[in-house]
């Protein structure tokens, strides 16, 4: 989407961070798809995920399209610059990831299969970059928001190296962390795809599938 920048592959310190603005970007009121809310508060009883996965035009129609997924954004995250938009994000200069907010029902979905979702959509151990977008911006990530999320994520990225190990891939590059704010993305970029059916999008996966029952398998 943006062109290769040595800089782009390093994340930058607070002092190179651009200082971003107070101001949030504005947030439709409604997922083009799902006419769903957004934004928190969301039904009782659901849960949030958050992922990172390359360019997150195409991520998000994959978790959208996941039964029991109740809404999806997409977003700026686990960087230093505060409310970015997409050009600061591509400059390199503000360490964000480009981000899929996920409000889900456990009860119809579970986090396991979010994660399968997730390592299956695009190859995790590229680094700073998918394909042929290269950035800070599509780095793999995991941001958990309990410790049962982390734990079923660290379990499935061990069994997920295993089958990619057998398959000849590298190490994985996925950062598993906490959860940090998530910045909306401005509306055009929200459900991207529905709105340009035939829009870009660089996601592919390795082909290599993720072993059902993640945490038996990681042991």
């Amino acid at each position: 989407m943006w062109g290769f920048s040595k800089t782009k592959l390093m994340m930058p310190t607070k002092d190179q961070a651009l200082p971003g603005r107070q101001e949030r970007m504005p947030v439709p009121a409604e997922h083009h798809v799902m006419r769903a809310p957004l934004r928190p508060p969301f039904p009782a009883g659901h849960e949030q995920a958050m992922f990172g996965l390359g360019c997150f035009w195409g991520a998000e129609r994959k978790f959208w399209m996941a039964p029991g997924v109740f809404t999806t954004a997409v977003g700026y995250a686990a960087g230093l610059t505060p409310n970015p938009t997409y050009e600061e994000v591509c400059s390199g200069l503000t360490g964000h990831n480009e981000a899929v907010l996920v409000a889900f029902d456990p009860k119809a979905v579970g986090y396991e299969t979010l994660l399968r979702i997730f390592w299956e959509s695009h190859d995790p151990t590229q680094g700073m970059r998918q394909g042929g977008d290269v950035g800070t911006q599509y780095r793999s990530g995991i941001y958990v928001y309990t410790p049962e999320q982390r734990r079923l994520a660290e379990a499935s990225r061990a069994a997920y190296q295993r089958a990619l190990t057998k398959a000849r891939y590298g190490p994985i590059t996925t950062e598993i962390v906490d959860a940090p704010e998530f910045y909306y993305a401005e509306d055009y970029h929200q459900q991207y795809l529905a709105k340009n059916p035939s829009g870009y999008c660089g996601l592919g996966g390795t082909g290599v599938s993720c072993p059902t029952g993640l945490e038996t398998a990681a042991r």
